[in-house]
């Protein structure tokens, strides 16, 4: 079994935001993480557990992904994701991410846990750590999908 701790943060919603990820089994751990200039806290819980499944090695592995974020699991868990797609995920936001969840998801046999954010779980605060950290890091990445379409919208 693989685990799997998230967390996404922002400064600002949008604004400055970083994606924390943990993943652990049996020996093995490693942490990952990345900012971006411009982005939600939304999207980076997502991104968090779209990069903790990506990378993965092996297909067909169990999974337990922790998280903090009720958007995502309950996205998932209530399959509202699947009426979103159905309906062309008209008036959702984050379309871009959550194909690429279902496209990675397919590959593995994933449960997840919910838990309480800031109550010192302590992957929760280590992903929180990494994640605000991402943030603040200098060299932040272009959240290219989220940026278009808020230049687009503020022309709208």
């Amino acid at each position: 079994m693989i685990e799997i701790f998230t967390d996404g943060a922002s400064s600002g919603n949008p604004g400055p935001g970083g994606y924390g990820v943990i993943l652990r089994s049996g020996s093995h751990y490693k942490e990952l993480s990345e900012g971006f200039r411009k982005t939600t806290n939304n999207r980076m819980e997502l991104m968090a557990v779209i990069k903790g499944l990506e990378a993965l090695n092996k297909p067909n592995q169990n999974v337990v992904i922790t998280s903090d974020s009720k958007y995502v699991i309950d996205a998932i868990e209530k399959r509202w994701v699947h009426g979103w797609v159905q309906k062309g995920f008209n008036g959702k936001k984050n379309k871009d991410l959550w194909l690429r969840y279902l496209d990675v998801a397919k590959l593995h046999n994933i449960k997840f846990n919910w838990i309480r954010g800031h109550n010192g779980h302590p992957e929760n605060e280590r992903c929180d750590q990494l994640a605000v950290a991402a943030c603040k890091n200098g060299d932040l990445k272009i959240d290219s999908v989220f940026e278009a379409e808020v230049a687009k919208n503020s022309l709208l």
